[in-house]
């Protein structure tokens, strides 16, 4: 399709949501506009792609919750989209509204979303990495990271406030999913004395070195992402066992990390983002995502997002260094 004839663009967020959706809208709204292309968002994702619930996008309407957490436009998971009968009347829904175009806000599971459709649908298609949990390749922060880290820095200093009154031995569960993206930015901010993340077997080895022998009159702080294969329950009867005596507590942070305001870094990144998306489409690109790589605006094709995300070797190794 010639970028002459893309007049309607249709946006949807999908999966968990993360603050700095909304920035990224109104951005894809107001760039949109700017160039004469009509915008409507599809409300609850995948689910309002099926069923045809379109609402029309003003970037003056939007410009007013930028700062807002969530998303104005509901998300959800898809099961039927899953299913290629989901998938084709989601075109039919495409059709029916003369979309040109499709930008979805997501993690890695919104875009082999839309590399299942583009088999079946000939339209650009165009990303924008929005997921707390930093585990796409091709962005060096996803959309929502920042915010995450910091409503876990926030409650994690007051977590280990109390635990140094205490001299009590605290495990913090954060969010991230498979990702210890989380778990390695908040815990080398907040001081931790282990940080336990998926991507690495010796976290554990190192934590119930430290804590055998722990007899202190400082806090011993635990901070261990979700996705770990041991879980805060398991890491919290392994360090009884090696110390019958610490007294010990577990909080789990949860959903908290989602909600709230975005960032400065997010709402920043959603601009960014939603204009490059634009911008994408209007030169031609389909079928990737747009992401900021080196702090450089980047394009990296759906087959290589999807892949398995890694921790990089820096990350490593201050892992290992703050953790023995």
């Amino acid at each position: 399709m010639s970028t002459n004839k893309i007049k309607h663009i249709g946006v949807f967020t999908s999966g968990g949501d993360s603050p700095g959706m909304n920035a990224a809208l109104y951005a894809i709204a107001k760039s949109a506009e700017a160039k004469g292309i009509k915008i409507s968002g599809f409300r609850k994702g995948y689910e309002g792609l099926i069923d045809g619930d379109l609402v029309p996008l003003a970037s003056h309407e939007l410009k007013k919750i930028t700062q807002k957490g969530g998303t104005i436009l509901k998300t959800a998971r898809s099961k039927r989209f899953l299913e290629l009968e989901g998938r084709k009347k989601a075109l039919q829904t495409l059709k029916a509204n003369n979309i040109d175009a499709l930008i979805a806000i997501g993690g890695d599971g919104t875009f082999k979303g839309l590399l299942a459709f583009s088999e079946i649908c000939g339209i650009p298609f165009i990303g924008i990495p929005g997921t707390i949990d930093n585990d796409i390749f091709g962005a060096d922060y996803t959309l929502g990271f920042d915010s995450a880290v910091n409503t876990a820095i926030e409650n994690i200093d007051k977590i280990k406030d109390t635990a140094e009154s205490h001299n009590r031995v605290f495990i913090v569960e954060v969010m991230g999913r498979d990702s210890g993206y989380i778990a390695i930015h908040s815990g080398l901010m907040v001081g931790a004395d282990s940080i336990l993340i998926p991507e690495s077997g010796k976290d554990f080895i190192y934590l119930l070195d430290k804590v055998k022998n722990y007899d202190s009159e400082d806090a011993f702080l635990v901070v261990v992402s979700e996705g770990d294969e041991l879980g805060a329950e398991l890491v919290s009867s392994k360090i009884k066992e090696v110390n019958p005596n610490v007294d010990l507590r577990i909080t789990k942070l949860g959903h908290v990390q989602r909600g709230g305001n975005p960032s400065a870094l997010d709402r920043m990144l959603g601009i960014r983002l939603g204009v490059a998306a634009v911008n994408a489409i209007s030169q031609g690109k389909k079928n990737a995502m747009v992401g900021i790589l080196n702090n450089q605006l980047h394009l990296t094709p759906f087959e290589e997002v999807v892949k398995q995300h890694q921790v990089d070797n820096e990350l490593y190794e201050l892992l290992e260094l703050f953790g023995k």
